[in-house]
């Protein structure tokens, strides 16, 4: 990742504090009201906002770096820099870095076609 933006990312609400380095973000997965943080190190983190306000935070506090972040379909924001795998047939992306951790979700098929024409175009 550049290193003209922001290494970490800070959520605080009254109870809590995370912070979490961008680059250990695999994806994040909107519940409800609330955000779950998925790491490269398995730990999940759960904050309280939606996933339009965090797809805003990223936006406003990566800047240029954003860019490594992309919006898949409803529920999810996914490191793009960790697609492993994208079938659109079982609808399912797979999110890797092909040694230490490994997540699959499903995703709908339209989603999954748009984030494989994102990389098609840069090949």
């Amino acid at each position: 990742m550049s290193t003209t933006g922001p290494r970490y990312l800070y959520f605080n609400s009254r109870d809590e504090l995370y912070r979490i380095e961008m680059q250990n973000i695999v994806y994040i997965e909107a519940d409800g009201n609330y955000t779950h943080l998925i790491l490269r190190s398995g730990q999940r983190g759960t904050v309280c906002m939606s996933l339009m306000q965090m797809h805003n935070v990223l936006n406003t506090k990566l800047k240029e770096q954003s860019a490594h972040f992309a919006r898949v379909g409803k529920r999810y924001i996914i490191n793009l820099q960790c697609v492993y795998h994208i079938n659109t047939l079982k609808q399912q992306l797979t999110l890797s870095d092909g040694a230490t951790f490994s997540h699959d979700i499903g995703i709908s098929k339209e989603a999954l076609r748009q984030l494989k024409e994102l990389f098609v175009k840069h090949i």
